[in-house]
């Protein structure tokens, strides 16, 4: 997606310092960097570890880090400091998710940054906003335990981690949204602004509403598996060959739902003429519905349900998602390198403007690719860098 006018995508021209690891550093980035922007990841001279880590986190890398250059640096080293405040002041946004106080020991907090450029955005993603907890270490899953999101998740006595890294990409996404904040802010008065998000805050963002339903109720809110559905139809169904979800959420949704399935004894019923009445009167009419549905293939029962605009879905894995038909004639998926060896189709950013997805410009950079590259725009001469490379101050290869 770009401007017709000028083949631009809305955030070309700026430039992004990415010091991000793991996902919520480098969440931010991608959202600038898939807008447009120039983001420059900086990582170790050897690269960044999530490029070597494996279990749940293998392949996190290549997913938040598409768009982008890569230079190694060693940021312990003083000639490693000095490129970056060489950096600095062509930069227009910095990011960084490292323990708290560790930028300031790397002579790269806030207050120094800004006396190099008062212009620049500085983003620090922590796992708290400021208060009693700041300067605490913080993780995904330390943060969903904590907010009550494990506790919502699991069944009651059972709390369960969300099954992606949910609260590390929602505080990324803010701070994107901060970012953009702040630089709209800048275009009237020329000055650039500290601006923060938080794992420990964005879950409890995430569960507002369940605080909400305490504070107007009294009552503690049940973790999601026990609640009390809203709508009388919200259930995974077993078919012939496989789970479907109905959500039968509206009494428009039970007319078109039974016409389609012929309920028509169902539909006449008086006992079962709105959404509260079919609640209170779900255990006649789960029975049936399960009976019935049981007898029908997945995609039949979904295939109607479409038909009759039910809201209806496959119970998916995420590998089912490569061929998903929807996200492919989409342009939803991009072919994104993972590996020397291995590409796949994955999601892009879940945004169109005039109807366009945003795209992949760049595959995820080869550690400090782009180092000498960097180094020589700024004035670095090639024995200097040479002389970095071998001492270590900088990684990429040659």
């Amino acid at each position: 997606m770009a401007d017709a006018s000028t083949g631009e995508l809305p955030l070309s021209g700026l430039r992004v310092l990415d010091f991000g690891h793991t996902v919520m550093g480098p969440t931010c980035g991608l959202v600038l960097a898939d807008l447009g922007a120039e983001v420059i990841r900086v990582e170790p001279p050897e690269g960044d570890r999530t490029r070597r880590m494996y279990g749940f986190a293998r392949g996190f890398f290549a997913t938040f880090n598409r768009n982008k250059r890569s230079i190694g640096v060693d940021l312990k080293h003083p000639e490693g400091r000095a490129i970056i405040e060489r950096l600095l002041p062509t930069t227009d946004v910095l990011i960084e998710n490292f323990a708290p106080g560790a930028m300031d020991r790397l002579g790269l907090g806030w207050e120094r940054v800004r006396e190099i450029n008062p212009r620049l955005v500085y983003c620090a993603l922590k796992g708290y906003l400021p208060g009693p907890y700041e300067h605490l270490p913080s993780l995904d899953e330390v943060a969903q335990m904590q907010g009550g999101l494990a506790y919502m998740t699991g069944p009651p006595g059972q709390p369960l981690r969300a099954g992606t890294s949910v609260v590390d990409i929602t505080g990324g996404v803010f701070g994107a949204v901060a970012i953009l904040a702040a630089l709209r802010e800048r275009d009237r008065t020329g000055k650039g602004r500290l601006v923060r998000s938080a794992l420990f805050e964005s879950v409890a963002f995430l569960v507002a509403q369940h605080m909400a339903f305490t504070a107007l109720t009294g009552q503690p809110v049940p973790p999601m598996p026990a609640r009390q559905s809203a709508w009388s139809v919200y259930n995974v169904f077993e078919t012939a060959d496989g789970p479907v979800f109905l959500a039968v959420t509206s009494d428009a949704h039970w007319r078109r739902f039974c016409e389609e399935f012929r309920f028509l004894d169902l539909l006449e019923d008086p006992a079962l003429a709105t959404n509260d009445q079919r609640i209170a009167e779900r255990g006649r009419l789960m029975p049936r519905l399960r009976a019935e549905l049981a007898k029908l293939p997945a995609k039949e029962v979904i295939a109607r349900c479409n038909a009759a605009l039910v809201p209806a879905a496959p119970v998916n894995r995420p590998q089912d998602l490569f061929e998903d038909p929807h996200l492919r004639a989409g342009g939803a998926m991009a072919e994104v390198a993972l590996s020397e060896t291995v590409k796949a189709f994955l999601p892009l950013l879940p945004i169109a403007i005039e109807g366009a997805p945003l795209g992949v410009r760049r595959q995820p950079p080869k550690a400090g690719e782009a180092t000498r590259e960097v180094l020589a725009a700024l004035g670095y001469d090639a024995a200097a860098i040479e002389s970095l490379a071998a001492r270590g101050v900088i990684g990429g290869a040659a």
